[in-house]
């Protein structure tokens, strides 16, 4: 009877080490997630709306990560017309808002499409103590030395006036056009010609105009945007930012590194999303 006893109290004994241990073990690796989990934000390009991650987040999420997706003004579900937008602070305001709203010591990954390129750009002169690293994804890539202007001019003459692409002219025909567009057919065979055909009828059901603001004021200094590390992901079939454009960025504003993704158009996130999301995982633990 007292052997018996013993055993079973050695079983008991054996059995709360084992739990003990893998509760330790379960905390340890709760603990080591939390530590490798960032804050992702990710910022859309020109016509198109936070709408355009939906593949990316639930695969950022997924590893851990936090990802916050914003509309910047007139764009995706923010109720801004286009033509109450006067300014690029203006079409900026929401995002300028959230990177406010992040608390001293914390920072996050920036991730700009397109010309979310210089979205991100002014977050990072504005807040570089708030960004680990400013991604670029087939985005314009401004410097000190490289005006975001000469960026955007090389972009909009390919796809200004291609195909059934639209400005609108508020302000009568005599001024500057207060908004720009992408046709359904620009979209389909210029920017997501790689893309599933489902992504495209989308795109041209939510596609929203941009309105057509300033940016030459944009100014870019070593001391503060120029402090953040920055990494540029190119398509190698992109249509917009083409690699004359890409090949100037990083002569005049060399990024820390460059991935680049293949068979991919413009919007890489929808094309090749898999491969994305394991370039912003890289990313992600590289520059913590």
């Amino acid at each position: 009877m007292e052997k018996t006893m013993r055993r079973a109290i050695s079983f008991v004994l054996i059995l709360f080490l084992f739990f003990a241990a893998a509760s330790a073990s379960t905390a340890k690796n709760s603990q080591l997630e939390k530590d490798f989990s960032k804050h992702i934000v990710l910022i859309h390009g020109s016509c198109f709306g936070a709408w355009s991650w939906y593949k990316i987040v639930p695969l950022l999420k997924s590893a851990g990560h936090m990802v916050t997706v914003i509309d910047l003004a007139a764009s995706g579900i923010n109720l801004l017309h286009a033509t109450d937008v006067r300014s690029f602070s203006d079409y900026t305001h929401p995002f300028m808002d959230f990177m406010e709203s992040i608390p001293p010591h914390k920072r996050v990954i920036l991730v700009g499409h397109s010309s979310g390129g210089a979205v991100i750009s002014q977050a990072m002169e504005n807040f570089p103590e708030k960004v680990s690293v400013g991604v670029f994804l087939t985005a314009g890539m401004p410097g000190p030395s490289l005006n975001y202007s000469v960026i955007a001019k090389k972009a909009m003459s390919r796809v200004a006036h291609a195909l059934d692409n639209k400005f609108t002219y508020d302000n009568g025909p005599n001024n500057p056009p207060t908004t720009f567009v992408f046709g359904p057919k620009f979209l389909s065979q210029v920017v997501l010609q790689y893309s599933p055909a489902e992504d495209a009828a989308l795109a041209t059901i939510l596609v929203r105009p941009r309105p057509v603001v300033s940016i030459e004021g944009l100014i870019f200094t070593k001391e503060k945007y120029g402090s953040v590390s920055r990494v540029l992901i190119i398509s190698e079939e992109d249509k917009i930012v083409t690699e004359d454009a890409v090949k100037l960025m990083i002569m005049k504003n060399p990024p820390n590194k460059i991935f680049t993704v293949k068979s991919s158009d413009h919007m890489v996130m929808l094309s090749q999303p898999t491969q994305l999301f394991a370039y912003l995982l890289s990313i992600a633990h590289e520059f913590s």
